[in-house]
């Protein structure tokens, strides 16, 4: 069993040389409002939600990503409303959000 029921990793990467990666479109951002959020909701914690920062998670391209497991559901956002959306519909009531899945 895993320690916890969702695990969130948002790709904040920084690549050199101009190439395309999640830290130009606000990634850091997201992933602390997404954390903020978590735990206003009281959804965190060991046997809840963990919101994790990553290194380059190599799907740049789709960019800005995060991936929650166990499910390996992986979701690109826009903006805080996209977060939102996430946090509601699949770490609080476990749907998949199909028009923010890459």
């Amino acid at each position: 069993m895993s320690h916890y029921k969702h695990h969130v990793f948002f790709c904040c990467n920084q690549r050199e040389g101009g190439a395309r990666c999640c830290a130009d479109h606000g990634a850091q951002d997201m992933r602390d409002y997404a954390k903020q959020k978590v735990k206003a909701l009281k959804l965190s914690g060991p046997g809840k939600v963990r919101i994790n920062q990553a290194g380059c998670l190599d799907r740049c391209d789709e960019g800005p990503v995060l991936v929650v497991y166990p499910e390996a559901v992986w979701y690109t956002y826009v903006d805080r409303e996209d977060i939102d959306e996430i946090v509601s519909e699949h770490l609080q009531h476990g749907r998949v959000v199909e028009r923010l899945k890459i």
